[in-house]
């Protein structure tokens, strides 16, 4: 059966609401014996919060079947000092591998805070000069991605990709991107899953994100009309997705129906 690859906000819930159907989806999935993994560029909660969120809403998942950005820059940036704009609630996976710092760092990366998280850094200008002095001074620029907004309960949002944009103008580096659409993201999960690109469907609402990455690798690509969806985007995008469903709670019938 193919391995499944699915994104997390916009595919399975917006802003901590289910997606209707999506739960008893992944039951399917799981029964049609599919292997899955939930793949996310989520840089506002720690992986052991994002699954006590899915779980609360009624999702069965490990939290080894989860990856997310923070911890696959924990992995890329084991033993550096980093200064990180990020999320307090994050900085839990990061302090795993690496040694945050407040100056003199190897690393500066950026992704997912903003001001109103009164405990982290937040994207005022003060850190951001700081990040500014940082990299011009030799620290290596990585970001956790680089998404130019996410959809929220209260519609679009601001993401952390205008700044990336802003810091590499005013420094002239271009960042390491982290998460998706970066091939070695979607590497990772696929080899957690001991799979090939070819036998794996990755399922997102982000058309540069979920798409285009996973194309690029040969995996197969379903876009659902939820979340980030708009059918401007889809119209313009190159590459297009394989298939586009209303939502995930029918993509085990289109799976069961389409040829492998």
């Amino acid at each position: 059966m193919r391995a499944i690859l699915l994104d997390v906000d916009g595919v399975l819930h917006l802003s901590g609401v289910a997606v209707p159907g999506a739960a008893e989806a992944v039951v399917g999935l799981r029964a049609a014996g599919h292997p899955l993994r939930f793949v996310t560029n989520n840089t506002t909660r720690s992986r052991r919060m994002l699954v006590a969120d899915l779980r609360r809403i009624g999702f069965a998942l490990g939290e080894e079947e989860v990856q997310t950005t923070p911890l696959a820059a924990g992995r890329l940036l084991a033993g550096r000092r980093v200064l990180a704009l990020t999320m307090t609630a994050i900085q839990e996976d990061l302090a795993r591998s690496v040694a945050l710092v407040e100056e003199n760092a190897e690393v500066v990366l950026l992704g997912g805070c903003d001001e109103t998280d009164e405990n982290g850094r937040g994207f005022t200008y003060e850190a951001l000069s700081r990040a500014f002095h940082e990299i011009r001074a030799g620290a290596r620029f990585v970001c956790l991605h680089r998404n130019r907004w996410w959809q929220t309960g209260r519609g679009p949002l601001l993401d952390a990709g205008a700044f990336v944009a802003g810091l590499e103008y005013t420094t002239g580096v271009q960042a390491e991107v982290v998460g998706k659409p970066s091939g070695a993201f979607f590497e990772a999960a696929l080899a957690a899953l001991d799979v090939r690109p070819e036998e794996a469907t990755m399922v997102g609402d982000d058309v540069e994100a979920d798409v285009g990455g996973a194309k690029a690798l040969g995996m197969r690509t379903v876009l659902v009309r939820t979340g980030k969806f708009r059918e401007e985007i889809l119209a313009a995008a190159e590459p297009k997705p394989d298939a586009v469903l209303d939502s995930i709670a029918d993509l085990p019938t289109f799976l069961e129906s389409s040829p492998r």
